[in-house]
């Protein structure tokens, strides 16, 4: 398998597939294509119809969508648990991962993944706080409906229990409301915390803060920088 994605600092649909293939341990080439440079779009289509990332590539199989990677995988590793095996999970799980796929247009636009810095906290505008309430709302509901049944009756710290393809939809989400101090209640506080030191999570994080590209910051008062850690 080869999957083919974009910077790790700011790729959020890159982040998807990867830290799924990553938890999983399923032997992968990955190739970084620097975002937004002269020829970013060309070196995409080079791979991927789309002339976008992520894209995987699996022999004579091409998938170039986040979520439809997700899907393929799990039809791949029928094994690996990728969705939840309780239908009424495995289908709110489906509808959670597309309504992210889908949605949260102002907490995109307005707080991009940027996953090597903190910023200072500050009001955000209406249309952010709600997509946030909607996200953590989901995951209230995840956790206290299935996440027990998810992790064969011992309730897991994840949103149905065990890592699932839902996590791996969610996992930018969890990088920007860290990144940008987003105030959160108890149950999405501990959400974010089990995602951030999920091991293929910290993977991905130094593999963000070893890329040499910049290519555009936010204008807000960073509050920890993990690239000059680094340095």
């Amino acid at each position: 398998m080869h999957l083919f994605i974009g910077n790790k600092v700011y790729s959020s649909w890159s982040f998807r597939p990867w830290i799924m293939l990553r938890h999983l341990g399923v032997p992968f080439a990955e190739t970084v294509i620097q975002l937004r440079d002269g020829s970013t779009r060309d070196r995409i289509l080079q791979h991927s119809p789309s002339g976008k990332v992520p894209c995987l590539v699996d022999g004579d199989v091409t998938v170039w969508d986040s979520l439809a990677i997700l899907e393929y995988l799990a039809e791949r590793f029928p094994d690996r648990s990728i969705w939840p095996a309780d239908p009424k999970a495995r289908a709110f799980a489906r509808a959670v991962s597309a309504e992210m796929h889908s949605g949260f247009q102002a907490l995109r636009g307005q707080c991009p993944m940027t996953i090597t810095k903190r910023y200072a906290a500050k009001a955000r505008s209406p249309e952010v706080m709600a997509d946030v309430a909607r996200i953590t709302a989901i995951w209230t509901e995840a956790r206290e409906r299935f996440g027990a049944k998810a992790a064969g009756g011992a309730a897991g710290p994840f949103l149905f229990g065990a890592f699932t393809a839902a996590d791996a939809m969610y996992a930018p989400v969890v990088s920007r409301l860290h990144s940008y101090s987003t105030p959160l209640d108890a149950n999405a506080q501990a959400y974010v915390a089990a995602m951030r030191t999920l091991p293929a999570y910290r993977d991905w994080v130094a593999g963000a803060v070893a890329e040499p590209w910049e290519i555009g910051e936010v204008d807000e008062p960073v509050i920890e920088n993990l690239r000059q850690k680094k340095a």
